[in-house]
């Protein structure tokens, strides 16, 4: 816990002045709130005794005037203390994002999205509670509770010793169920995660839910997981119905025996009147001191376990980084030559796995590459085709000395600047709920380069389906691209790459959703793109790659052909044997 809170120091010293401004107006408020009975006190004194009109006039200003100066101070209080909580949230939330963008591809591929998505909201809104209301609750009852309790004493220190008697057993009650709220509010958050998992797998994949008619099996699912939820919360919920009414049942107790002996002091003479009902102000104002420490209690714990929740993630190192990175290298620009030397991958093991040969993806592969070559990998699924670009851009980080740029070594180029000259259309193509022109030109203002726009867009072939478009190049594609087809999805993507302007394309079976003469009309505008850069081209169909100046054949992570298509076919290998079976297919397809 306390290496926790350390964590958060440095975004609470980022609003340290509003603390500080917040924190002295509690102390105002507290003490002129404290005031107001002992200025009663002597009121009710002088009744005794005898006042005039104007001077209980006086009394009554006086405390007129000391509930407006509390109310004052109390909402500036809030004002900067609620305030600070807020930027301590937008801090926090800046840099959880941050940080998950710099995690690598891995690590997306092992955590749900969902239980991301519930520590980035859910979780941050519990930490921020913790960070504002519960820190000016704290403080304010913890001030008020110190001052009453002082003033109290001033007046009569037996009854104050007997209106303290239940003080052990908050401070047992508190401690057993802080503990308790804690570990069930983590457990609590724990499935609201798996929740919402359930809702964003529902959602992304409800063309496959409608193909198979599963609504119902996913209505379900949400259903158990949501009692789960329920069921969870409800145990919280009793925990706390036992915690408040335990400290108001002490509190009441302590209360009844003082108004007892205090009102037989005050008929014996020992104790004035006006003191005891200043007495009974402070004990009914350390009341809630008492209920509310057990509230703040429960914001913390919930707090806490919500925080440690996010440093899970946020301690996560980005096991791809700048760390090995020299600032010189390829300053001067990428030309685009690429060297693989006996490169070996091999996938990291997920818990439970023993790391073996079948985890291995690449196994020796060197491969040189001039700048401004186009070079195929073709081979049969699950070859490690993918793997071997995903490489290049460091999606996956390969061994240092396996894999080089312009003859440096990937690990030692900055991330940015390797990244920036690569321009990568996957497998799968994602598309953002954006406009079309957004999509290609990603991160870039469309509105500003329109011509980049439609020169991407010719070039993926994009262009013949602008008439289809309700709104041309800005029509809103839905989310994930849902309103597009497979095949103007990968234009899209193939489009968002040339638009890039990269020095090395890297086509991963990019072509795979479109029909033949599309993809012909595709491969013959992408000539010209393709001139003077370097381009890796993944396929799985012989006509992708049938012009390329190198085709690579990969087949159980190893490079098993290469040379030219026509020499290939010469070889009678297993790239021959492919285009023998494409063609084949095309001519039953044709018949």
């Amino acid at each position: 816990m306390r290496r926790a809170l350390v964590r958060l120091l440095p975004y609470v010293r980022e609003a340290r002045r509003a603390f500080v401004i917040g924190l002295a107006c509690i102390f105002i408020a507290t003490a002129v709130s404290l005031a107001s009975p002992w200025v009663l006190k002597y009121a009710i004194d002088d009744l005794t005794a005898g006042v005039s009109r104007n001077r209980l006039a006086g009394y009554a200003l006086l405390m007129l005037g000391l509930a407006i100066v509390d109310g004052g101070f109390r909402y500036l209080m809030r004002k900067q203390l609620i305030g600070a909580s807020r930027t301590l949230e937008y801090a926090l939330r800046n840099d959880f994002f941050a940080h998950l963008e710099r995690l690598p591809l891995a690590y997306f591929q092992a955590t749900r999205t969902g239980d991301l998505m519930s520590r980035a909201t859910n979780d941050l809104g519990a930490v921020r509670m913790m960070l504002g209301p519960a820190v000016m609750y704290f403080a304010s009852t913890a001030l008020g509770f110190v001052l009453a309790v002082a003033l109290m004493f001033s007046i009569d220190a037996r009854l104050t010793w007997i209106a303290l008697v239940p003080m052990p057993v908050v401070t047992v009650a508190t401690r057993y169920f802080g503990r308790a709220i804690h570990d069930r509010f983590e457990r609590i958050q724990a499935q609201l995660s798996d929740m919402s998992a359930v809702v964003q797998e529902s959602l992304s994949g409800v063309r496959v839910v409608r193909a198979y008619r599963q609504e119902q099996t996913e209505i379900g699912r949400f259903r158990r997981s949501n009692d789960e939820y329920v069921a969870r919360n409800r145990g919280l919920i009793r925990l706390q119905a036992a915690f408040y009414p335990s400290l108001t049942f002490c509190f009441g107790v302590s209360s009844l025996i003082v108004l007892w002996l205090g009102g037989r002091d005050v008929i014996a003479g020992r104790l004035t009147l006006g003191s005891f009902v200043a007495f009974l102000r402070y004990l009914v104002m350390l009341s809630w001191p008492m209920i509310a420490f057990g509230w703040v209690i429960n914001i913390a714990q919930r707090g806490l376990a919500s925080w440690g929740r996010m440093l899970e993630i946020l301690d996560t190192a980005p096991s791809i980084n700048d760390d090995a990175a020299r600032p010189d290298a390829l300053a001067d620009g990428v030309k685009g030559a690429i060297e693989f030397r006996g490169l070996t991958f091999r996938y990291p093991a997920r818990a439970g796995e023993v790391n073996g040969d079948a985890d291995v993806a690449l196994t020796g592969i060197s491969l040189k590459i001039a700048a401004g070559q186009t070079v195929a990998v073709i081979g049969p699924t699950g070859s490690g085709k993918s793997t071997l670009v995903q490489l290049l851009p460091r999606l996956h980080d390969p061994d240092p000395g396996t894999l080089f740029v312009d003859g440096e070594d990937v690990r030692e180029i900055p991330l940015a600047r390797l990244r920036g000259a690569i321009g990568m259309v996957p497998q799968e193509p994602f598309l953002f709920s954006d406009t079309l022109a957004g999509n290609i030109l990603f991160g870039f203002d469309p509105a500003r380069d329109q011509a980049r726009v439609d020169a991407a867009a010719h070039a993926a072939g994009l262009d013949a389906d602008l008439p289809d478009f309700p709104d041309g190049y800005n029509t809103v594609v839905g989310e994930r691209g849902i309103t597009l087809s497979g095949g103007q999805k990968q234009r899209t993507a193939i489009a968002r790459a040339v638009a890039a302007d990269p020095r090395i394309l890297v086509l991963d079976d990019a072509l795979s959703a479109v029909d033949t003469q599309t993809e012909e009309t595709i491969l013959r505008r992408l000539r010209a793109v393709r001139r003077g850069r370097t381009c890796l081209i993944v396929a799985h169909r012989i006509s992708t790659v049938r012009d390329a100046d190198l085709i690579v054949v990969i087949d159980k992570g190893r490079i098993v052909e290469r040379g030219t298509h026509e020499e290939l076919v010469r070889h009678a290998g297993l790239y021959a044997r492919m285009d023998q079976q494409q063609r084949l297919e095309d001519e039953l397809a044709a018949s």
